[in-house]
């Protein structure tokens, strides 16, 4: 977990230090600062002979990452970040949250800085959302107090969203382990029965093989997920990429007596990994024949339109409903659980898919109906040239 994530020490008292130079600073100032500060606001002229130095409070507060709010005797704002009337912390002059307030209250009673994790709605509209900060307010001289806020929203959901990985991860692999360690348990209870052997040694085959697709798709997506993780795309040839994600599901689709069948335009170059559009594309049609009748025809269909590069994967399957259809491409959600048990689907497949396609400046988009099949879209930014040029996915962004 990150130095955000933990709130550490260290980041509080480098916050204490802010307070602390800035409470030395209006404190120098003394009364003719504020006096300054607050007939400049209100447009009222002030002796030549009192000094500006609320400026150089201004010009603290200007240079602070934090969300900063300045609050009078009254709590009413004196100065203010623009940040904190755009995250609805600061609206018609005022401090609209109650839980501000008291921790504003708190640090006037108790004379020193108090500190909260607070939740705040951006706007008044119902189902706004809603903004977790982590704020220190301190009491400064004459009765201010200023109110330090750090945008935290952000962090907390991805921390929120790597438990549920690892959670859901945990839980997935427990059925495939569960499923070895019975069958083999199994397996040496019928030492003495080689029908009933053979028949539960390839139950664990299967369960050993379902076992090694997850990891390596929790190992695909792990790395297409890092973020300073940089791919190299390349001028790659699409007919390639194609025929090698055919070949690899062609013995898988042999022994469901379907068929893959590819057209369309010849010739298309992609700046991209080939091994990732591979591993997209095999998902890609791994997921049609599994979800399809066995002895159909899955087509895969290639096309260049307004310089964007279009791989197509047609099925006749079983379709997929508008709810799911927002929702598969969620990580372990799997639109029948049944379904996917039984044709030993992971559930990572088509979230690796939208990940190397975002990888590639580009996008995968689905059309679907139930008892019509599916169609999923990678689209992916034609290379302007022939030369083979060298990009990171960092250009692509």
């Amino acid at each position: 977990m990150s130095g955000r994530l933990r709130y550490c020490d260290v980041e509080e008292n480098w916050l204490l230090v802010v307070v602390a130079l800035l409470g030395l600073a209006v404190g120098a100032a003394g009364v003719s600062a504020f006096l300054y500060s607050e007939r400049v606001q209100r447009h009222v002229p002030i002796s030549a002979a009192t000094p500006p130095v609320e400026d150089d409070v201004a010009a603290l507060l200007a240079a602070l990452t934090e969300t900063s709010v300045l609050l009078g005797p009254g709590d009413e704002v004196l100065r203010a970040s623009p940040d904190s009337y755009t995250n609805g912390l600061v609206r018609n002059g005022r401090i609209p949250s109650s839980e501000v307030a008291e921790l504003v209250a708190r640090a006037r009673t108790s004379g020193s800085a108090e500190r909260r994790t607070i939740a705040i709605s951006r706007s008044t509209f119902p189902g706004s959302d809603r903004l977790v900060f982590e704020l220190v307010a301190a009491p400064l001289s004459r009765d201010r107090v200023l109110v330090l806020a750090e945008d935290t929203t952000a962090a907390r959901r991805l921390d929120e969203a790597r438990r549920d990985f690892v959670a859901n991860v945990s839980h997935e692999l427990k059925t495939p382990i569960g499923a070895l360690s019975l069958l083999a348990e199994t397996v040496a209870d019928a030492a003495d029965d080689p029908v009933t052997v053979r028949r539960f040694s390839e139950q664990m085959r299967t369960e050993a093989t379902r076992l090694s697709l997850l990891v390596q798709d929790i190992i695909d997506l792990s790395r297409l997920q890092a973020p300073d993780t940089d791919t190299e795309l390349v001028d790659l040839a699409i007919d390639a990429a194609v025929a090698e994600a055919v070949d690899r599901v062609r013995v898988g689709a042999a022994s469901r007596g379907s068929r893959v069948v590819v057209g369309g335009d010849v010739g298309l170059h992609v700046y991209g990994d080939h091994a990732l559009l591979v591993t997209a594309l095999r998902n890609l049609l791994d997921n049609a024949l599994r979800y399809s009748p066995e002895g159909s025809t899955v087509n895969v269909g290639v096309r260049a339109r307004e310089g964007v590069v279009e791989i197509a994967v047609v099925d006749s399957g079983v379709g997929i409903a508008p709810a799911d259809a927002e929702r598969v491409f969620e990580r372990f959600y799997r639109v029948d659980q049944a379904r996917s048990r039984e044709t030993g689907g992971t559930g990572l497949g088509l979230s690796i898919v939208k990940h190397v396609a975002a990888r590639h400046g580009g996008d995968v988009r689905l059309w679907s109906s139930p008892g019509r099949g599916s169609t999923f879209t990678l689209r992916i930014p034609e290379t302007e040239s022939d030369s083979a040029t060298h990009y990171t996915d960092a250009d692509m962004r």
